[in-house]
This record gives structure tokens, sequence and C-alpha cells, in this order.
């Protein structure tokens, strides 16, 4: 073989060795585990006059749901939760911001048994950490407004909040605990208590409407849960359903948002 041949093959082998190393190395970087996006929950609580949080039923309700909610979406480091009051002035209703502070140690290299330890320490920390924050939260939850502000409800202000909170690249996860009556005076507002959609076609018609004075929020595509303070045997003049579509049909509008009500 000429000495240039063999130059060649010696630089061909290197070369593919090199390849070969970084292709492993890649597929290693691959391998590892990407975290889970921080969960940004938001909470609007409805505190206008429509809503009667001291009844027993609705209280329960909106108890146990607040429990959830802190149970499933505060589960790591930077996980966040922040909550809205609905009324006169809901963008700028801000009552409490909560953001879990408790971190997992390291678990590489870890056997078994010392993984074990570390993952017990982490949830027990975690749930002094979640009791805390739920106890913040039935405070608020309970709390009064006999202002002024109690006489409007603004649920349209929620949306640059959530068009915020979509900004964080977080998974954004909202909950209203109200009846949804958006009532607020204006030639261009919508008032649900004075005139409120009388069927599924008017709902969808002035959800279309509304979204083009509301189209410049972004809110992306966050998960939306209304939960309503309304008994399984409520009329549909107390609960309208024609309200709800109106709701589905504007998130639908604004982002391809379903709508889930419990």
């Amino acid at each position: 073989m000429k000495p240039q041949q063999n130059q060649f093959f010696k630089s061909l082998s290197f070369l593919s060795l090199l390849t070969f190393l970084v292709s492993c190395g890649s597929e290693k970087e691959t391998d590892k585990a990407i975290p889970d996006a921080p969960i940004y929950t938001l909470v609007f609580l409805d505190k206008t006059q429509s809503v009667h949080i001291d009844k027993n039923y609705v209280n329960d309700k909106y108890r146990q749901a607040l429990t959830d909610i802190v149970e499933t979406n505060m589960r790591n480091k930077g996980d966040k939760l922040e909550v809205y009051f609905i009324h006169e002035n809901t963008s700028k209703a801000r009552a409490l911001s909560l953001t879990v502070r408790t971190e997992k140690d390291n678990l590489e290299g870890v056997n078994a048994t010392d993984r074990e330890g570390i993952e017990t320490a982490f949830q027990l920390s975690l749930q002094k950490e979640k009791g805390i924050y739920l106890r913040q939260l039935l405070a608020k939850l309970n709390q009064q407004n006999t202002g002024a502000s109690n006489q409007s409800t603004d649920i349209w202000a929620s949306l640059p909040v959530i068009a915020k909170a979509g900004e964080s690249g977080s998974e954004v996860k909202v909950y209203y605990f109200s009846d949804m009556v958006e009532s607020v005076k204006g030639a261009d507002r919508r008032d649900f208590h004075i005139k409120p959609p009388k069927n599924d076609s008017e709902a969808e018609a002035d959800a279309k409407a509304d979204t083009k004075k509301l189209d410049q929020y972004a809110i992306g595509s966050p998960q939306v849960t209304i939960v309503s303070p309304f008994e399984p045997t409520a009329s549909t003049k107390e609960n309208n359903p024609h309200v709800t579509h109106y709701w589905q049909t504007l998130f639908q509008e604004l982002g391809g948002v379903s709508v889930e009500e419990l």
C-alpha cells in the first residue's frame, strides 16, 4: 500500500471514531430526563354580591376544590399560585402570590436506600409547605368584600392576567370560582344580570363579537376550569347554561381553549 493511501485510511478511521464518540455523547444527552415546566396556577375568586360564599354547599365545594388544586399543582420548586378577586377592578386585585420553595436534593449517583430517604424528606417538607399555602388560600376564600367594588363583575379583566402568566413559559392553569355572570356598565360591555344570552346562538354571536375587542390579549392555551357555585338542583334561570356557552365560545375563539365546568 502506498504511503499516501495508508495515511488516507488512518485519517478515515480517526474520523469514524470521532463521529461515533460524538453520536454516543449526543445520545447520552438526549437520554437525560427533561424536567417538567413549572405550573403557574391562577385562581379567580368572585367577590361580588351574586356569589354567596357563606352558604354551606358553596363553601364546602370551594374548599375542596382549592385543596385539590394545591395538592395537584404545587408539586415542585418554582410552581406558582396567584389569587385574584373578581369584582369591579379584577386586574388590580391580586390578593395572594405563592411559590413552592422546597427543593429535592440531587439524586444522581445515590443508592436506593438514600434515594428513598431523600424522597421522603422532600415529600414531608412539601406537604408542610402546602398546608401553609392552603390555610392562606382558605382565608382569602372567606374574606368578605363589603366595598363598592362588589357591584360589578369584570371577568374580561382576567384575560390580561392570563396573558401575562403565559409569558413565563410555565404551564398555565386557570380556575374561576364564579357564576361567570359578567356585569359591567358601559355601551361596549356585557351585563348578563340585565341582558343574558337567551340561547346558544345568541351566546356564540356575543362571544365572537367580543373576541374582536379582546384578541389583543395573547392568552396562549391555558387549562381553564369554572368552579360554579350552583347546586345540581339549580334551575336554568339561576344557572343559565347559555352564559357558560358564551365563555366556552369566547375562550375557543381566543386561543382554541376548552373550558371544563365543575
